[in-house]
């Protein structure tokens, strides 16, 4: 066998399926979603537009060991429990091989979710859940334009598992303000720790705990750049985040990624996969992509035969419109609808690594990962920054693994950045 096949065969891959509709377009999401009634969506022709990409991406899959599904969007708790399961199928039928523990995700709106739905998703083979609760104040989930309140998010997590559903996870977002730009109403540290203990109460095996983010061309993003949007200040959030770190380790869930809680065993497997740098095929509208050494029959400009013997992978994005994706999967055609495309470097691989694996508690280690991309580690800028920080306290060294000390997680990102 090629030994590059054969190393490929070794690799795990995982794949994410977009979902584009959602009852309601939250103000603060930048994900390509769009508004839309449960039954004027047609269900069974965007499985079938995803299908047909399938059959086309297949290849990707080749041998390599399928360890998660990720079905993400807009709101995939809408998609029929039947029409999301033949797409599953499909995948796993195309898989070389099935990890052992394979993880299948489907992302919830509280609003979308009964025991009756989680049953159903259940059965065709999903095994996990991931709920939006968002929050458990009134006042917050409407600034926030969800549709549920907090009993309503409570009950889905409570439903999900009466359902029998293996892994349920609950979503939330902190650092939200209320009010006016100039009399906001920030959340208390005490309060955001008190409802990361009531979502464990449930039950659940996993928790998310995000800080709001104010990103362009989203409703918050254009109230903040007119300077009417009400912000927490960074203080006031970093606090937060310390807060409910304390909370949710008292109650048995470990911290082990910046903004994921975890009961043993129950860590989200498809957001490790990215964290790793694993390989994953996007499926469906405005998905993305990220596999090494496509094959060339995908048509994209990036793939090819590598330069050098050096390790390259491309991007993709899927056209975002859900409308031009369906038209051009049902027609047939030998190319997919790719609205943008990327080369990756491995020095631009090697700066993702580390920009994802200083998100974990265990951090990464950056030599082995240099090697697998072939190139150094150590630049004598990426030496003489990491000293400095490991100095200042905000970086651990342990011959070459890096990770950052809990104190610091806060500044993870930017830690990461001075190392690029």
């Amino acid at each position: 066998m090629n030994l590059s096949v054969f190393m490929d065969s070794m690799e795990p891959i995982t794949v994410y399926v977009h979902f584009p509709w959602c009852l309601k377009k939250c103000p603060y999401c930048d994900f390509v979603s769009f508004a839309k009634a449960r039954e004027a969506i047609d269900h069974r022709g965007y499985a079938d537009a995803v299908l047909a990409e399938l059959r086309r991406r297949a290849d990707a899959l080749g041998e390599r060991e399928l360890r998660s599904v990720f079905f993400g969007g807009g709101t995939p708790s809408l998609w029929e429990p039947e029409e999301l399961g033949r797409v599953l199928a499909a995948i796993t039928s195309a898989a070389g091989r099935l990890s052992p523990d394979l993880e299948v995700t489907v992302e919830c709106n509280p609003t979308s979710l009964d025991e009756q739905r989680a049953r159903a998703f259940r059965a065709v083979g999903v095994n996990r859940l991931s709920v939006g609760v968002q929050g458990l104040d009134a006042e917050r989930l409407r600034f926030l334009g969800r549709l549920h309140d907090p009993d309503g998010g409570l009950g889905a997590l409570a439903a999900a598992l009466r359902s029998g559903m293996p892994r349920v996870s609950g979503d939330l977002i902190y650092g939200v303000a209320v009010g006016t730009a100039d009399e906001a109403r920030e959340q208390r540290p005490e309060h955001a720790a008190a409802e990361a203990r009531a979502v464990a109460a449930t039950g659940v095996s996993h928790i998310s705990a995000y800080s709001l983010t104010v990103e362009p061309g989203t409703s918050f993003g254009e109230l903040a750049r007119r300077g009417r949007l009400p912000l927490a200040a960074d203080d006031g959030v970093a606090d937060t985040f310390f807060a409910i770190d304390e909370a949710l380790e008292a109650e048995g869930l470990a911290h082990y990624e910046v903004s994921n809680y975890a009961r043993p065993g129950h860590e989200a497997r498809h957001n490790l996969g990215y964290w790793q740098g694993v390989d994953y095929v996007g499926l469906g509208c405005a998905a993305f992509g990220t596999v090494s050494r496509p094959d060339p029959r995908w048509g994209l400009r990036s793939a090819g035969t590598e330069d050098g013997g050096e390790a390259f992978a491309v991007r993709y994005r899927n056209i975002a419109s859900p409308e031009r994706y369906m038209a051009a999967m049902a027609e047939g055609g030998p190319a997919i609808p790719v609205e943008s495309e990327e080369r990756l470097a491995p020095e631009t691989r090697l700066s993702e690594r580390i920009m994802l694996g200083l998100r974990l508690r265990e951090g990464f280690d950056l030599e082995a990962a240099a090697a697998a991309l072939g190139v150094p580690a150590w630049s004598p800028a990426r030496r003489r920054a990491a000293e400095r920080l490991e100095r200042a306290g905000r970086l651990a060294i342990d011959g070459g693994r890096l990770s950052v000390p809990r104190a610091s997680w806060v500044f993870a990102d930017g830690i990461a950045a001075d190392l690029f």
